[in-house]
């Protein structure tokens, strides 16, 4: 197969047809960087190539939500990593990146020495260690050797959750290579794509999903959107959830006069060192806030979601709301003051709230709502989150003042995007105008196995 069909393969599964030239040179590329691996005639085994697009994420509506049982609005992007794998008879897991011209060769079982810390590979050689000791220790004796050659045409550390796509791409290769999905762990924890999105998330959080136990993960305490987005999207419209546990809500499609504009804010969205730190702390505070509740003898609730709301309620409970506030004064939580709890418990109580909104607004093609949610979600990240920077905040004005009916940041935060919605017939023009790397995003397929 060539990558002009493995283009129009992933096209006809919904991803706009603009993206065909562009995905035609990404999949050639995979395909010959394959080829020319030193070594491919053996250790094979009779297994044919395997062929998988990973899209990234795009987060309309819940920003920092997930991790505490919430709700966001998310969908593919038509970016994202293509993955080419074949497994192997050895141990060996071989990856190559074939734009960046790197690769990581790693045993398993050497990787398991120190599971309660992120691995220490550099960059993205963590992820494939992180993921390749955490399918082992969940199932062991499993046999996950593969060479694996794939290339991203995402922005990297941009939010739109390169990182958790080839977390993605990596294990779904690797679970191929082992057949896990005939083990009986699988079987017992796994039964849709939506515990596949939650057990992926948790190799990047180290949490344990089920009977699969947890590691240290690659050191973020996210949530599951990303996996989710990625693994259960539908081309052309948004997907909304609930988590702790995940549930998918249903979706809502775009309005086809609608188009998305994305652009990098240019400054990257670190995850390692302070703001790492920076982006655990407000998952950190959410969990504060579920303890604060806990403490009160009230009920014993597994999420801040959970907490907020009456049993059998999807809807948060203003009493609910009043008697956490009322709680957080007496509390006493090293390095949060009160005033600090009472800003994110804000900051929870309104996005949650408004990506519900946002759906009813979208079914409705309602522009000037959908205007407001963006605008007071961006305000909230500035004032009561304070994850955002000079550039993002600065892209939103500007998307507003080129006519875009609604524009916000988007992903963790302390770096990464900004999206507009603008009419479809200016689109390609308002990107032109806004910046360099602006594109244009029709909501794609998820996770799609080409061959």
């Amino acid at each position: 197969m060539t990558g002009g069909e493995l283009a129009e393969a992933l096209v006809a599964r919904g991803l706009d047809s603009s993206e065909l030239t562009a995905k035609r040179s990404l999949f050639g590329l995979i395909l010959a960087r394959f080829e020319s691996l030193d070594g491919l005639a053996t250790p094979y085994s009779a297994d044919a190539v395997h062929v998988w697009w990973v899209p990234g994420r795009l987060e309309v509506f819940g920003t920092h939500t997930d991790y505490a049982g919430g709700h966001t609005l998310v969908c593919g992007v038509p970016r994202g990593f293509a993955v080419i794998a074949r497994r192997r008879t050895d141990d060996l897991v071989r990856v190559v990146d074939a734009k960046r011209e790197q690769g990581v060769s790693l045993i398993p079982a050497e990787e398991l020495h120190d599971l309660a810390s992120p691995s220490s590979r550099p960059g993205w050689r963590r992820y494939v260690a992180v993921v390749s000791r955490r399918l082992l220790r969940n199932f062991p004796g499993a046999k996950l050797g593969a060479d694996l050659v794939l290339a991203s045409d995402l922005p990297r550390a941009s939010g739109m959750s390169s990182s958790s796509a080839l977390v993605v791409g990596v294990a779904t290769a690797l679970v191929h290579a082992g057949s896990l999905r005939t083990r009986d762990e699988w079987r017992r924890n796994i039964h849709d794509a939506a515990d596949e999105a939650g057990y992926y998330a948790c190799m990047e959080n180290g949490l344990s999903f089920g009977s699969l136990e947890g590691d240290g993960g690659v050191g973020t305490h996210g949530g599951s959107e990303d996996h989710a987005a990625i693994l259960t999207a539908t081309a052309a419209h948004l997907s909304a959830f609930t988590f702790v546990p995940m549930r998918p809500l249903g979706v809502v499609r775009l309005p086809p006069s609608w188009r998305f504009v994305l652009t990098p804010s240019g400054v990257t969205a670190q995850k390692a060192g302070t703001m790492r730190e920076a982006y655990n702390r407000l998952s950190e505070g959410t969990g504060i806030l579920r303890q604060v509740w806990n403490v009160t003898g009230s009920d014993s609730a597994p999420s801040l979601h959970a907490a907020l709301t009456s049993s059998g309620h999807d809807v948060l409970d203003g009493e609910r709301i009043d008697r956490l506030r009322q709680a957080i004064l007496r509390a006493e939580a090293p390095g949060w003051s009160a005033e600090d709890l009472s800003r994110r418990l804000s900051h929870f109580v309104g996005e949650d709230a408004r990506t519900m909104e946002a759906v009813d607004a979208f079914r409705h093609t309602d522009q000037v709502r959908v205007g407001q949610l963006a605008a007071d979600s961006q305000s909230d990240a500035e004032t009561l989150l304070g994850n955002q920077i000079p550039e993002t905040i600065a892209l939103t004005v500007r998307a507003r003042e080129l006519g875009a009916f609604a524009a916000r940041s988007f992903g963790a935060g302390f770096g990464g995007s900004v999206w507009a919605l603008v009419d479809d017939d200016r689109a390609e023009e308002f990107a032109r105008r806004w910046t360099a790397d602006a594109f244009v995003a029709k909501p794609g397929p998820p996770l799609s196995e080409l061959i």
